[in-house]
């Protein structure tokens, strides 16, 4: 079959016919994709096969379950700022996306997610493993396509990379039925978008907003800048740090900005809301203003609205406009690109005197002395908090990602990890996922494959996507993997504790027979733990270890960091620990949950 090309092709267009499927991977390596996460399938075969064929130009990275696939297109994305890929064939494998698109949508990560479908001739009769996607993906994507027509395969990719990548960021769904990868047709790879009314330029700085943020930085004397996820997505951490420092404004981050802001700096008060730090809670209520930063005000964060910086002048940054208010009021709502902004801002207060913040900065030195950052001292026992705290300080020389689950060990290390450059800090913190970190380890490993990659995994987290590990060892992607085992949903068992009176509701992950099953102490379960973890890595091909002494830790942590091959650290650890500082929900810092372990010794 052949066919003439139209006068109004570009004259970039290939000389040959070429189905839908060689048609969409080309457009992707057109567009400067070379890595993709992708698990196949009978919907998505014609796609695989054409991928085999471009196997020196984009390399394809086999996951064992397509959640892990699309969490580690989310830890290559998060940790280089790039568009992450992600592939799997219709129905079941569409759907076990589904969550790794709704993490992507909350914590604004560019993601392209393509699915294979039914034949068009079957979309609608309930055939085998249809799912109508793009219906299922509507309120948790930024933009979605069925893709009905191979001459339109060129123009939908361009368009999705363009939308997931410019504004706020967001994941894209293409949705291409079997018949359409299979179809031909004369490829446009230069094919124009078609997007009446989206402007992917980032909305010009005004002048007039940049001068009255100034004027406003520099009447105030308490000030707090509050520093966002849209600070890390823009690139705007240098910027942010420049602000800083020629201000003097104290800067306290968002979970998703923990990295955007190097913690050890002396203007670091760390970050913000339920289990943030004390210290830059109470700077927030008591400030004069608060310089929010592409940030969407997360209930994590305010707690009681009508109370959160209640005395403040509120100025908030943000490329979504429909963040504006959504949460909580403002006094001046800037539209704009984060980077941008800050550039002209800092352009701005270079020719202006500032105030002298030293009594501010006194006041929250006086809030850190009295409730700092701290954790018990357990001569024997390997606690969480501990070991992050180690492993902060084994990893500050080299050049380090880290990637949690979701759960205690996730909070420990916003508290005892102490991150220093941007995109370095990888985690599920809109929607909370566990079983986030390993494979979001995997797709910054593939980004970074001469970095160090951390995994930092609760025994509950690490068995939603622990299949993962044998990516591991097939790709050749050596990550190291710490385990933080306490046999508890530790998380919810702390919640258990303050406000269900100790009752344990399914929390308890171990064998039922173990005699402290139901404890809520802070003893070592029973030597036999189970799962074993460290025999489940030997069975993948990994090196492991387990440890449970504290005396035992350096020498394993060490082992662990120097290992050339992928490597489990299991952390047999106490339960009954809890995440302090806490928050309760809805609540202000003056109700804290807070134990001051130095002022007891």
């Amino acid at each position: 079959m052949t066919k003439k090309k139209n006068a109004s092709e570009s004259t970039q267009a290939e000389e040959r016919m070429m189905t839908g499927a060689e048609i969409l991977v080309r457009a992707l390596i057109h567009n400067g994709i070379d890595i993709i996460f992708a698990y196949p399938g009978g919907a998505s075969i014609p796609l695989h096969q054409a991928m085999s064929r471009y196997r020196d130009q984009l390399r394809v990275v086999l996951p064992r379950h397509e959640q892990g696939g699309g969490f580690a297109a989310q830890g290559y994305a998060r940790s280089t700022g790039k568009l992450g890929v992600c592939m799997t064939t219709s129905g079941p494998g569409a759907t076990n996306l589904i969550t790794s698109i709704d993490d992507a949508k909350l914590d604004s990560v560019p993601l392209l997610i393509i699915t294979g479908q039914v034949g068009t001739g079957v979309i609608g009769s309930d055939g085998f493993q249809e799912t109508p996607m793009t219906e299922v993906c509507r309120s948790i994507t930024k933009h979605h396509y069925l893709l009905t027509d191979v001459n339109d395969v060129t123009r939908i990719v361009n368009e999705a990379i363009l939308v997931a990548t410019t504004g706020r960021p967001g994941p894209v769904l293409i949705d291409i039925p079997k018949d359409v990868q299979v179809g031909q047709c004369y490829p446009d790879f230069n094919a124009k978008p078609d997007l009446p009314g989206y402007d992917p330029l980032p909305p010009k700085v005004k002048a007039d907003e940049v001068s009255s943020v100034a004027e406003a930085i520099r009447r105030a004397r308490r000030p707090v800048i509050f520093a966002g996820g849209g600070v890390m997505m823009s690139g705007a951490s240098a910027e942010l740090l420049k602000l800083a420092e020629q201000t003097d404004i104290p800067v306290a981050t968002s979970m998703p900005a923990l990295a955007a802001f190097p913690r050890d700096h002396r203007l670091s008060i760390g970050m913000l809301g339920m289990h943030g730090t004390v210290y830059a809670n109470c700077a927030v209520r008591e400030s004069d203003l608060l310089l929010a930063i592409g940030t969407r005000f997360s209930d994590r964060v305010v707690g009681n609205v009508s109370q959160f910086a209640k005395g403040a002048h509120i100025i908030h940054v943000d490329i979504d406009p429909s963040e504006f208010g959504k949460v909580k009021k403002v006094h001046q709502a800037v539209f704009a690109d984060a980077g941008l902004f800050l550039k002209a801002l800092n352009k701005k207060l270079a020719s202006y005197q500032h105030a002298d913040l030293s009594p501010w900065h006194e006041k929250i030195a006086e809030w850190e002395k009295k409730y700092p950052v701290c954790f018990r001292d357990d001569a024997d026992h390997i606690l969480v908090q501990y070991a992050i705290s180690e492993l902060s300080k084994a990893t500050q020389d080299r050049e380090t990602y880290i990637a949690t689950g979701v759960g205690q060990h996730q909070l420990w290390t916003t508290l005892f990890y102490h991150f220093s450059r941007p995109r370095t800090w990888l985690s599920s913190c809109g929607l909370g996922t566990m079983g986030f970190g390993l494979p979001a380890a995997i797709g910054a490993k593939v980004a970074h494959p001469d970095a160090l990659v951390v995994a930092i995994e609760g025994d509950g987290s690490l068995q939603m996507n622990i299949q993962e590990m044998a990516t591991c060892i097939t790709e050749n992607i050596p990550v190291k993997l710490m385990v933080m085992n306490n046999q508890f949903l530790g998380n919810v068992m702390q919640w258990e504790d303050v406000f269900y009176k100790s009752n344990r509701g399914n929390t308890y992950l171990g064998r039922v027979t173990d005699p402290e099953a139901t404890g809520g102490g802070d003893g070592i379960s029973p030597k036999h733990r189970y799962p074993d973890y460290p025999m489940i890595a030997r069975g993948y091909g990994w090196q492991a270890a387990s440890v449970t002494r504290r005396d035992e830790f350096a020498g394993a942590l060490d082992a662990m960091l120097n290992s050339k091959g992928p490597f489990l650290l299991e952390v047999n650890s106490p339960y009954g620990e809890h995440v302090l500082p806490f928050i309760p929900g809805g609540c202000t810092v003056a109700d804290v949950i807070y134990k001051n372990f130095n002022e007891e010794k």
